[in-house]
């Protein structure tokens, strides 16, 4: 299986239909959060994801620049939809990899995770950067990748 990854001009509407599917299903169904999705960042993201048999974007994710922090990438709208089958960490893997090679420069990775989830990112090598917050009604926390140490560990 090979992951896949497109700027949103590369995207068919077959696929950003898929995709926006998957993240309504899993983020507004699932968790029961009414948020706006559709935040005017995706036309800056690379989108990435696979996809099996059983559904066209089984693990996702969109990785871009954070604005206010050059030298800093974003990786946001994590899912996965076949979970337990281990391709959510190789899709965090692989994104990670993306951020890299978008900006070679690069010295760290950014992400908002849903703060039970954070051993899924300590994992890569993620650590928290901050208390708790309260996003749509689901405790956050951020948590940054050190590149370098992510390089090393490669």
């Amino acid at each position: 299986m090979q992951p896949i990854a497109k700027t949103f001009d590369e995207l068919t509407a077959d696929e950003l239909y898929a995709i926006l599917k998957a993240r309504q299903d899993v983020f507004v169904v699932e968790q029961k959060c009414a948020y706006p999705d559709i935040d005017g960042k995706d036309r800056a993201a690379m989108h990435l994801w696979y996809g099996t048999q059983q559904h066209p974007v089984a693990a996702y994710c969109r990785v871009f620049p954070k604005q206010d922090e050059p030298g800093t990438m974003v990786i946001g709208r994590v899912l996965t939809v076949e979970r337990g089958t281990g391709l959510g960490a190789v899709m965090l893997h692989e994104a990670v990899a993306l951020a890299v090679r978008l900006d070679p420069q690069a010295t760290q990775v950014w992400i908002e995770a849903q703060r039970y989830a954070a051993g899924f990112y300590g994992r890569e090598g993620f650590w928290v950067t901050s208390e708790p917050f309260m996003d749509d009604g689901i405790e956050h926390v951020e948590m940054r990748l050190d590149l370098s140490d992510w390089e090393r560990r490669d």
